[in-house]
C-alpha cells in the first residue's frame, strides 16, 4: 500500500474531474493536484452513441484520456480504485494507495437508472444499460455486431441518438417511452419534426406506451411487452432510461445528500464541511428559474461547476457562485440540429408561469438560394409582464448549436425580449441568415407581439 500527500485530491477524471483539477493548479500553481481514476481510459459520455453507427464507428475513436499541455502536466494522475473516505483524518484508502488530502472534491460522475420493474432482467445476456465505462462500451459494441433487432427503451437524447446510429448500421430499431421524443427538452410542435426525420431513416416509434415489462425465453430477452399488451420482439434490449448521481462513496463518508441523491452543495460547490466540494453528476442540482432540484446532467454544466470549485477551494473568487443548471442541450438528428435551452411551454405551464411565446421560421442563409441554404426554426418563451426570456428551442442546420449557446446566455443573464430586439449581429450570406430577418430578433418580436410586456 503506497502512502501519498497531496493538497488537493479529485475522485474522478471525468469532464467535471479534469476541469476542476486544471483549474485548481491555474488558481493554485503551488499546490499540489492529484486525480485518481479506476481507469486508464474512459468514453466522452457524449460520444458513447456514435461508436454504435457510422459518425465514429469505433469505441477507440471516442476514448477520453487525461490529456498532455502545460497545465494537466502538472497534475499527478492515479489509477486506481477509492473504497473509503475519512472526512475527519482527511484520508482515501484506495485498493493500492492512502492518499492524505487538505482539500477534497468529488466528481464521481454518475451511474445508469434502471427501473425497478426492469432489474431483474438485467441479468439477461442480451439486456444492457448504456454504461460510460470503456470496457463496457466495447463489450455492448461487440455484441449487437451481428444482432438485427434492437428496441431501445428511453426517449432522451442518448436513446435518440443511439437509435439514429444504429439504424444508419441497417439494424432494425424500435425506440419506446412517452408520448414525443425529447419530451422534457422540446414542445410537440419541435419533437415531432424530429419524429419525421427518424421515421424516414426507418426507425419504429412505440410513443405513448411505456414497456410493461422485458419478455424473457431460455435465459435471453425475446422482446417487451407495452402496456396495452402489444408485444415487440427484439434481439437486444437496450435501457437508455437515463442516470443517477454515484454517490454511494460521498454517502459512506457521511456527507449530505439532496433530493435525487446527488451530494448537498452551496453555489461554491461546496458540501456542508468547506474543504470537501463536490461537482459534475454526483453534484446536486437546482434549476436557474425555479429553484427547484433538478435531475438535469451535462457535461457543459459539470464543467462550469468544475470552474467554480477549481477557483474557491481557498477563498471565494467570485461572488456570484453557481446559480443552477439551464438545461441546455443540442443534438444531430439525420442533418437537422435540435437545441433547446430552459424551460419549454409544456413545462412553464405546469410551473404556472405566466409566460409569452414567441416562433419564428425562416432560412439560415441569404439570398435563400444560396447552396446549403435550409430553413431554420427558433422558439422563444420569456415571462408575461417583464419579457425575462427563460426558454428557448431551435430546429435548424448546425449552426442551431451556437444559436441555442446565444438563447443560454440571455437566460443567464436576465435579458429581455426588449434586449433582443435591439440586438446587433454580424450577419454574412454564406453564413447567416438575413439581418432583416435575424430568427432570434424575429421570434423576439413575435413573442412582443403575442402578449403584453411592460
Amino acid at each position: 500500500m503506497n502512502t501519498l500527500m497531496t493538497d488537493i485530491l479529485i475522485i474522478g477524471a471525468g469532464p467535471a474531474g479534469m476541469v476542476a483539477a486544471m483549474t485548481a493548479v491555474q488558481y493554485n500553481p503551488d499546490k499540489k493536484v492529484t486525480v485518481i481514476k479506476s481507469y486508464e481510459k474512459s468514453q466522452v459520455p457524449c460520444g458513447i452513441p456514435y461508436v454504435f453507427g457510422k459518425t465514429l464507428g469505433e469505441v477507440e475513436k471516442n476514448a477520453m484520456v487525461c490529456g498532455g499541455g502545460p497545465i494537466a502536466d502538472m497534475i499527478e494522475k492515479i489509477t486506481d480504485t477509492v473504497q473509503s473516505v475519512n472526512i475527519e483524518t482527511k484520508t482515501a484508502v484506495a485498493s493500492n494507495h492512502t492518499i492524505k488530502f487538505d482539500k477534497l472534491i468529488f466528481a464521481t460522475g454518475s451511474i445508469p437508472f434502471v427501473h425497478q420493474s426492469f432489474q431483474s432482467a438485467l441479468n439477461l445476456e442480451n439486456v444492457f444499460t448504456i454504461n460510460k465505462e470503456y470496457h463496457k462500451v466495447e463489450q455492448l459494441k461487440d455484441h449487437l455486431l451481428d444482432k438485427k433487432k434492437i428496441i431501445i427503451i428511453g426517449t432522451g437524447f442518448i436513446g435518440v441518438e443511439l437509435a439514429c446510429e444504429l439504424a444508419s448500421n441497417d439494424k432494425d430499431v424500435t425506440i419506446v417511452g412517452g408520448g414525443h421524443i425529447l419530451a422534457g427538452s422540446f414542445d410537440e410542435d419541435m419533437a415531432v419534426k424530429a419524429e419525421e426525420i427518424m421515421v424516414n431513416k426507418g426507425i419504429k416509434l412505440a410513443l405513448g406506451q411505456h414497456a410493461n415489462h422485458i419478455i424473457e425465453k431460455d435465459r435471453l430477452a425475446a422482446g417487451i411487452e407495452l402496456c396495452d399488451g402489444t408485444i415487440i420482439a427484439a434481439d437486444v434490449v437496450l435501457l437508455a432510461t437515463g442516470y443517477e448521481p454515484n454517490t454511494l462513496l460521498a454517502s459512506r463518508a457521511g456527507l449530505k445528500l439532496a433530493r435525487y441523491n446527488g451530494i448537498w452543495v452551496d453555489e461554491f460547490m461546496r458540501t456542508k464541511n468547506k474543504d470537501i466540494f463536490a461537482v459534475g453528476d454526483c453534484s446536486g442540482r437546482r434549476d436557474f428559474i425555479t429553484r427547484d432540484p433538478s435531475k438535469v446532467m451535462l457535461a457543459s454544466t459539470s464543467a462550469a461547476e468544475a470552474r467554480v470549485a477549481g477557483s474557491s477551494l481557498y477563498s471565494i473568487k467570485h461572488l456570484k457562485g453557481f446559480n443552477g443548471t439551464i438545461a441546455i442541450f443540442s443534438t444531430m438528428i439525420g442533418d437537422r440540429a435540435f437545441a433547446s435551452a430552459g424551460v419549454t411551454e409544456q413545462r412553464a405551464k405546469n410551473e404556472k408561469i405566466d409566460y409569452v411565446s414567441g416562433f419564428f421560421e425562416g432560412i439560415n442563409r441569404h439570398p435563400g438560394t444560396i447552396p446549403d441554404a435550409s430553413k431554420q426554426s427558433v422558439k422563444l418563451i420569456a415571462m408575461r409582464e417583464s419579457g425575462r426570456i427563460i426558454g428557448g428551442q431551435v430546429v435548424g442546420s448546425k449552426e442551431a448549436g451556437e444559436i441555442i449557446n446565444i438563447i443560454g446566455l440571455a437566460i443567464e443573464s436576465e435579458l429581455t425580449l426588449y434586449s433582443i430586439i435591439s440586438l446587433q449581429v454580424a450577419t454574412q450570406p454564406l453564413l447567416t441568415s438575413a439581418p432583416t430577418t435575424y430568427p432570434i430578433i424575429m421570434a423576439a418580436q413575435m413573442a412582443l407581439r403575442n402578449g403584453k410586456t411592460s
